[in-house]
């Protein structure tokens, strides 16, 4: 646990700093007040369970708030201790060339239309155009959609590089992305950029009318060797059912650009075998694919995982990740640095909460003062041996060339290695080793990323969270509701997978990484459970208001004061962490609401699919969000922050009948306020607090006549849905 100020330096010369969050004191002043009033609010429901005659209702509460209490109670561990850190990458870039260790780069991509190839190769250029020696640079994308498309699209690429590449560096170039480079009004151009530009458009049309076609006419492909690739792709080839394909498509041995003066990345295409026979465990599967591929080609000391939609914002970020992986003092117990996920086209409030401020800011730092940040999936430098068991106990692997201490001095086209590379890609490989079970990224969730973070730590690996000012990494946004809660909805599936097994965080993780650590991750790890209290609170009052039935204290009651402390206490202390980690006001109300409407759809439905699953009643996969951009009407809603609902879905039937109750319940509450005096307050004001959050799904309801609407049939469906909780109010609350 990092307890004060720090310095790290190697050679008499600071490479990184640390020091402690200024808000710690206060926090952990107000974590005591806090407990002391959720202590109390137990005491007061269970002696309202042992005396009033509404068991089930207060059961119901006590319920809630205990699962509230402990979702607080991960919160407050991880402001026990949070840290900022800074380091100095200018001062890594003095030290020899020859120091620099050799970086390998995974890019995941799985589908050409759902995540557009053009967007793989941006990224995969980004990356390669990094302020580091070019020599030391391996590419890897995967493709577990094993599409030809991708294949072209990436050969195009390689061409284009040769040119992008000494223009970035001749010219200091930040933003290494072909397209956020060329899209930005606030370069001044020259003709050389003019030509670069012309060039890129000209390789995105070819790139496009071949994805539009769907194949790869001979005519364009223009390089000799690259012919018999596409050979493969017969009728037999599918996505399910396919052998290992392995390009090189350029090699830092032999590729120099056009005027002989810069060396190129070595850039390489994995489509790993499939079978319809064989489980592939998703990105886990394909990562675990990469992790080998490359150890027999390249063995590179340290790895960066990238998802083919975030781009490298920043040509210095191996730099700052090196700061921290090459310090003697910690890299022996340092397994990975995770830099944040930060987004471009966000909306002005950030309508449906995409940047994840709490996920990527806000824990992190907590996160970070005690054993350090988990990992997101992207974004993320290894140390290659954290893959192989313990820091006191490596696991060797099955064959001696995928050790992570090997040196890779083979040419990387030679044949055997090839051959190698082949046969640890294919899909019968893992069968009888250690390769997501005790190596690699770990199967098991479908949410690989935290599942493999979570176990790393618990391994005794430490990690580091580096958040510079300008973003290291950038990726695109969900335009519609709809994408967002689906997405949410596979994390609380892949969450609750970890916490309902051998590995839960609150036993296996407590005992393996301690208590503050352990408690930490159940942050996460019960994402689900918040379905239950924001059901119970966005539903009983409301139903208790409509039929005049108290559940909550009188304001003339001293236990009603009890409830406002810890309301406007947890909400607040929220509020101040938002805000002084970056955001602003209206950023964290539409983050609080898009929390609410979470509850009533991702992590309700996650819920129910979890247990349909757990009961073998059902089951589920792993469905890709879509990255294509495509629709300019959804994306004018988005900038103007007009919820968009999308397609028809079942998802939005909760949230829309819980709407509509809290209105009624408002309008009801508001006349029957002047019946009951203050018997109903607190009900009153729950009421009006949901109706408020709700105001978007009354728009989309009733406002609206534009495609990102709620569908009519749902709003019905939700009226009659009401009606019955209405009624059935009547017989639960008389």
């Amino acid at each position: 646990m990092e307890a004060h100020n720090r310095n790290h330096s190697v050679g008499g010369t600071t490479l990184h700093t640390c020091h402690p969050c200024r808000r710690t004191i206060p926090y952990r002043i107000y974590a005591v007040i806090h407990t002391c009033g959720i202590v109390a609010l137990m005491y007061y429901h269970v002696n309202s369970l042992l005396t009033a005659d509404t068991t089930l209702i207060t059961s119901l509460l006590l319920l809630s708030d205990v699962i509230l209490a402990f979702m607080w109670a991960t919160s407050a561990f991880l402001r026990f201790n949070p840290v900022h850190r800074s380091e100095y990458p200018e001062i890594y870039a003095d030290k020899p060339k020859e120091d620099f260790p050799k970086l390998d780069v995974f890019i995941c991509t799985a589908d050409p239309y759902k995540e557009p190839p053009m967007m793989v190769v941006n990224t995969a250029l980004s990356a390669m155009a990094y302020e580091y020696p070019s020599d030391k640079i391996s590419v890897y994308v995967s493709d577990d959609g094993g599409s030809s498309l991708t294949l072209f699209a990436l050969m195009e690429a390689a061409k284009f590089s040769k040119h992008w590449l000494p223009y970035c560096k001749n010219n200091n170039i930040l933003d290494r992305s072909p397209e956020v480079y060329f899209s930005s009004k606030s370069h001044s151009w020259d003709d050389e950029a003019d030509n670069l530009k012309m060039m890129y458009e000209d390789m995105k049309s070819r790139v496009e009318h071949v994805i539009d076609s769907g194949k790869v006419e001979t005519e364009y492909i223009t390089c000799d060797q690259f012919h018999g690739v596409f050979d493969l792709w017969t009728h037999k080839f599918t996505r399910q059912e396919h052998p290992t394909i392995i390009q090189v498509l350029q090699n830092s041995e032999t590729g120099m650009d056009d005027t002989g003066k810069y060396i190129m990345p070595n850039l390489i295409y994995v489509s790993r075998e499939k079978s319809k026979v064989s489980p592939h465990h998703f990105k886990a599967g394909a990562l675990n694919t990469l992790l080998r591929v490359s150890g027999v080609i390249t063995n590179s000391p340290v790895i960066l995982t990238l998802d083919c939609d975030m781009y490298s914002n920043d040509p210095t970020t191996p730099l700052r990740a090196l700061c921290y992986l090459t310090d003697p003092k910690i890299k022996s117990g340092l397994g990975f640095v995770q830099f944040p996920q930060k987004f471009q086209g966000v909306s002005k409030n950030d309508i449906y909460a995409c940047e994840y401020k709490r996920l990527f800011d806000i824990n992190m730092i907590g996160f970070d003062g005690l054993m350090g940040p988990n990992y997101v999936g992207t974004g993320c430098f290894f140390n290659r041996r954290v893959f192989y068991g313990p820091p006191s106990n490596m696991i060797l692997a099955e064959i001696d060339e995928l050790n992570p201490n090997r040196i890779a001095d083979k040419s990387i086209e030679a044949i055997d290695v090839l051959e190698l590379a082949h046969s640890v890609a294919g899909c019968n490989y893992e069968h009888n080793t250690n390769w997501g079970s005790k190596m690699g990224f770990r199967y098991g969730s479908l949410v690989e990323d935290y599942y493999t973070g979570y176990r790393l730590h618990c391994e005794g690996w430490r990690s580091v969270f580096c958040s510079p000012k300008r973003p290291a990494f950038c990726g695109d946004v969900p335009k519609s509701l709809i994408d967002v809660v689906s997405q949410q909805k596979r994390w609380a599936i892949g969450l609750l997978e970890v916490s309902i097994s051998r590995y839960s965080p609150l036993t296996y993780g407590v005992k393996s990484m301690g208590l503050l650590m352990g408690v930490s991750y159940c942050q996460y790890a019960y994402w689900a459970f918040w379905a239950i209290p924001l059901i119970v609170y966005g539903l009983l009052p409301q139903l208790a208001l409509l039929y005049g039935v108290s559940v909550f204290p009188k304001p003339s009651d001293p236990w009603f004061w009890l409830y406002i402390f810890l309301f406007f206490g947890a909400y607040a202390q929220d509020l101040i962490d938002f805000v002084l980690e970056g955001g602003t006001y209206r950023g964290w109300w539409n983050d609080q609401r898009m929390w609410m409407i979470r509850g009533f759809t991702s992590f309700f439905f996650g819920f129910i699919e979890f247990t349909l699953k757990t009961l073998n009643l059902s089951t589920h996969g792993f469905n890709l969000t879509s990255k294509a951009n495509e629709d300019d009407e959804q994306g004018r809603r988005y900038e103007e922050e007009i919820f968009d609902f999308g397609a028809s879905s079942f998802m939005f039937l909760p949230l829309t009948a819980t709407a509509i109750l809290n209105l009624f319940a408002f309008v009801w509450g508001s006349y029957g306020l002047f019946i009951w005096g203050e018997r109903l307050v607190l009900e009153l004001m729950l009421a009006s607090f949901a109706a408020v959050n709700c105001l978007p799904v009354y728009e989309a309801m009733m406002l609206r006549n534009d495609a990102g609407k709620l569908p009519k049939r749902e709003s019905l469906s939700a009226g009659i849905l009401t009606f019955a909780l209405i009624v059935s109010g009547y017989f639960f609350l008389k």
